[in-house]
């Protein structure tokens, strides 16, 4: 809505809350939004399994950029390693976000099995990491199956994913990791272009200005498209597989 060339003209005035879900939302769609439409852009969390709402951001000046806020009531939110030992908060505990809550699933119909690998002691585990801030909100860097391993270093495509949004030659974008024999994997990103002029260079620049040096892309990918699903959400797995 933001790139439709009549948008800026509505009248916002009767807007009074805008909640982005399904996928992160970006740092910098969330500030265009609130420049265009003079609204908070306010992000929540949860799945199918969890009925669906875990966590939201206040509807109000408390909330926090990035984050996908705290938990609803009645329900518990942890952050836990790879044994499923619970990890302190803290940027640099990153682990698995786990829930339990009146409104976890039971599990999946006759399928005991995936049922058993998804929750475990009654914890229902996402597949999403991330960490807990000290006073509770709490924040996604990325779903564990598309973290990206460089030179034994967790790279996480939505970190790289916000930082090409911010590129105003850039629409949308994909993150993810190749195989590579001496790095384990690299990163390459997928691109539709705002601006036709965007060169190939201007990407790899941009990203060395505002990420780590072993998370800029060593490939770009210029495309028409990126494959979605039905509700807009861009599929890294059909990327991958292509």
């Amino acid at each position: 809505m933001l790139n439709h060339p009549d948008f800026a003209t509505l009248d916002f005035s009767s807007l009074k809350d805008t909640v982005g879900g399904g996928m992160a939302v970006q740092r910098a769609v969330a500030e265009r939004w609130q420049q265009v439409t003079g609204c908070l852009l306010t992000e929540g969390y949860g799945m199918t399994e969890s009925s669906p709402v875990l966590t939201v951001n206040p509807v109000d000046k408390t909330m926090r950029l990035g984050t996908i806020g705290m938990p609803v009531p009645s329900t518990d939110l942890r952050i836990a390693d790879d044994l499923g030992n619970p990890l302190p908060p803290g940027p640099e505990n990153v682990g698995e976000i786990q829930a339990k809550g009146p409104q976890i699933m039971k599990g999946y119909w006759q399928r005991p099995e995936s049922t058993a690998e998804t929750i475990k002691d009654g914890w229902l585990c996402t597949g999403d990491m991330g960490f807990m801030h000290p006073d509770g909100f709490f924040q996604i860097v990325d779903r564990k199956k598309d973290m990206i391993l460089v030179s034994g270093f967790n790279v996480y495509p939505n970190e790289i994913e916000d930082v090409l949004a911010m590129h105003p030659k850039i629409l949308e974008s994909a993150a993810l990791g190749l195989p590579d024999e001496k790095s384990g994997e690299v990163v390459q990103v997928f691109i539709v272009k705002k601006d036709q002029s965007l060169t190939e260079a201007e990407v790899i620049e941009h990203c060395r200005t505002n990420l780590t040096p072993y998370k800029v892309p060593k490939k770009v990918q210029f495309r028409t498209e990126l494959p979605k699903t039905n509700v807009g959400k861009i599929l890294r797995r059909e990327l991958r597989d292509a």
